[in-house]
């Protein structure tokens, strides 16, 4: 009998609002529903990824072009090695940040967005939920303060405005906006209600 194909579930948002805390409190449901499942997030650890990480790290950023080359490059090499092998296997893939990360940050840096939709879809499967987490820049800028970590180059509250203002405009099918300013597990409640209705 065929497998029958895993779902694909990404969270999005600008830096701060809960998006790994979220992953978590969803893998835990999915285990209690039966549901096989791997997480993981982007930019990887892989070669492409981790030269656009240490050059946010070190406040220096790529120039946005390649960036641009280097993220795309990042998302084809984990779309071939792990998201693609496990929904083919039937199991969910969970993603902190995927395409519409790029949309919204490199877009933010002046970058076509339409383009860079067009270009990631082209060999990135399109989600089967995408959840856009979102919270107000005030509370955004006050958990990455309470991180007490070293900002990293994206993490400047202009940049970050621009950044929400194209994620509010992001045009995918299975886009869900998802008030993130409350508790976590007020989030989680507004997450399951969404994944539910992809479930079976």
């Amino acid at each position: 009998m065929k497998t029958k194909r895993g779902k694909l579930v990404v969270f999005e948002g600008i830096d701060g609002t809960g998006k790994s805390t979220q992953i978590g409190l969803l893998g835990a449901y999915l285990d209690k529903c039966g549901i096989g499942y791997v997480t993981d997030y982007e930019p990887t650890r892989g070669e492409w990824g981790m030269k656009v990480r240490a050059a946010a790290a070190a406040q220096k950023r790529l120039p946005v072009e390649e960036e641009i080359e280097c993220l795309l490059k990042d998302r084809r090499e984990h779309v071939e090695k792990l998201i693609e092998p496990a929904l083919s296997g039937g199991k969910w893939v969970l993603l902190d940040r995927y395409y519409p990360s790029m949309l919204a940050y490199q877009g933010a840096s002046g970058a076509d967005v339409a383009e860079l939709q067009r270009r990631n879809e082209e060999f990135a499967p399109i989600p089967d939920l995408a959840l856009w987490l979102d919270i107000p820049i005030e509370e955004a800028i006050a958990r990455i303060d309470r991180r007490g970590e070293k900002k990293d180059a994206y993490e400047k509250r202009d940049f970050l405005e621009r950044c929400m203002r194209l994620y509010a405009g992001i045009k995918l099918p299975n886009w869900v906006r998802i008030d993130a300013s409350g508790s976590p597990q007020a989030t989680h409640t507004a997450v399951r209600r969404a994944v539910e209705n992809i479930l079976g």
